[in-house]
């Protein structure tokens, strides 16, 4: 398919009140993943397979690509997404940047919605994601 097709990945950054350890923790644990976004058995390991709990959609399989600690995470999602958490050491506190990748209009998702409907609905559910649940959790 032309390039055209290629959706803008969502990216969402943000600084927190909280260290880069705490923050890594939160993103790159299971637990940490847990509280925040799904739960899931993933561990921070190149080449780990695992599942997100996606509640009515169920288990979605995923597999770790990039492990840097405290700095990259990413893992597949799917069948066609990439999602990176990038961590950055700040005075006081932690810059944090969600990437969301993997997004074409010309795909549609393992349950037949096309990507650009689920993108537009993605990109706003990661905001309360990130700025209320993830927010809350580590800067409790």
């Amino acid at each position: 398919m032309e390039n055209n097709a290629q959706l803008t990945d969502i990216i969402r950054k943000v600084v927190f009140n909280a260290s880069i350890q705490k923050v890594w923790n939160a993103v790159a644990t299971s637990e940490g993943l847990e509280a925040w976004f799904m739960p899931n058995d993933m561990e921070p390991i190149e080449g780990h397979e695992f599942h997100l709990n996606a509640a009515q959609f169920g288990m979605s399989p995923c597999k770790v690509t990039k492990v840097d600690p405290p700095y990259t995470l990413s893992f597949r999602w799917g069948k066609d997404w990439t999602l990176t958490f990038e961590l950055k050491q700040l005075e006081g506190g932690t810059e944090f940047t969600l990437i969301h990748s993997g997004w074409d209009a010309s795909k549609v998702t393992e349950f037949g919605a096309p990507h650009a409907a689920v993108r537009n609905n993605m990109e706003n559910g990661w905001e309360a994601m990130v700025e209320n649940k993830l927010r809350g959790y580590v800067e409790a």
